[in-house]
């Protein structure tokens, strides 16, 4: 008759051994320090500083009047008719744009997912417009486009009136009449390549050989694209619509540009209207709590997205 023995235990390390393990991670830590300290110093400080000017009353051209007064810039954020203008149009357009460019952005993906002859050049310009400076294109849309007098969209109306026999087309000032559809078209054709490659990435990421039993089964291409293709590239979708959302939000330079907010205040969003009241009406403490709101509602999206991106890794790592 045998016996069963425990197997021994195993002692835990010595005390000086924990101790030298613990200094060797941060030896090994220490070189990214220097990177910590100026990511702090360049990021968090100036934040710190925003929340601490949001709390006094503070207009430039009245400096003996500064006094602190709380959470009553921040009321005044959510209860100023202006501001409440400015949150409608930065909502409108920032889902306008966001919407749009991940419908042109999947088609054109789906089109770049075929080979064909020239698929590089015809990737390398579509992807183009993503790389041109916002400032550039703004100015672009606005002068070569836009114009009423030399613009493209203009031009090609008169060539077409004239084309059936007409002796003018119309002319038609594009910004004035459609503000905020003007600004749209011109940040959708900015951002458009930037959905593209992210659900392009999404595509050559599906599985081949679901797609072939899909085919061997006799399912048609729209079937194949509703119950495979799309499923698969839900999660891209998400993170192309979060990340679009939080740069986009942020938007200044067209309407900056193409613009100024007019008429009316028709495409004034949040953006134009913290500048507004910080180089206009010089209010630093309303200003300042505009922009918190701003950062606050950006790291509310940004965190939706980093879980987006985490849950994409770890799909790709559990394959």
């Amino acid at each position: 008759m045998t016996t069963l023995t425990a197997p021994p235990r195993t002692a835990p390390p010595p005390a000086r051994t924990r101790k030298s393990t613990g200094v060797g991670k941060w030896r090994r830590r220490l070189p990214l320090l220097p990177a910590l300290v100026f990511t702090i110093v360049v990021t968090q400080l100036p934040f710190v500083a925003t929340i601490v000017i949001s709390t006094f009353r503070w207009n430039i051209l009245k400096p003996g009047e500064r006094h602190f007064v709380g959470l009553s810039n921040f009321s005044f954020v959510f209860t100023d008719e202006r501001l409440r203008t400015a949150v409608l149009n930065t909502v409108v357009l920032t889902a306008s744009v966001v919407v749009i460019s991940v419908i042109l952005g999947l088609g054109l993906a789906m089109l770049l997912d075929r080979r064909f002859a020239g698929r590089g050049l015809a990737r390398t310009l579509l992807i183009a417009p993503f790389l041109v400076m916002p400032v550039a294109a703004a100015l672009l849309w606005k002068h070569a486009i836009y114009n009423p007098d030399y613009g493209l969209l203009n031009g090609t109306l008169n060539a077409v009136y004239r084309f059936f026999g007409a002796d003018n087309g119309p002319t038609v000032d594009w910004i004035s009449s459609y503000p905020m559809p003007a600004v749209v078209v011109s940040l959708v054709w900015q951002w458009t390549p930037f959905m593209m490659l992210i659900l392009l990435a999404g595509l050559q990421a599906q599985p081949g050989d679901v797609l072939e039993a899909a085919r061997m089964d006799g399912a048609s291409a729209s079937a194949t694209f509703r119950f495979i293709t799309l499923p698969h590239l839900r999660q891209y979708i998400e993170l192309g619509v979060l990340l679009g959302t939080i740069y986009v939000v942020q938007t200044f330079d067209a309407v900056y540009t193409i613009t100024q907010g007019g008429p009316g205040s028709q495409t004034t969003n949040l953006p134009y209207e913290i500048y507004l009241t910080m180089f206009r009406k010089y209010e630093y403490g309303e200003a300042a709590a505009a922009g918190v709101v701003v950062v606050l509602g950006s790291i509310v999206i940004a965190t939706f997205a980093l879980r987006t991106i985490a849950s994409l890794f770890r799909e790709e790592t559990s394959r």
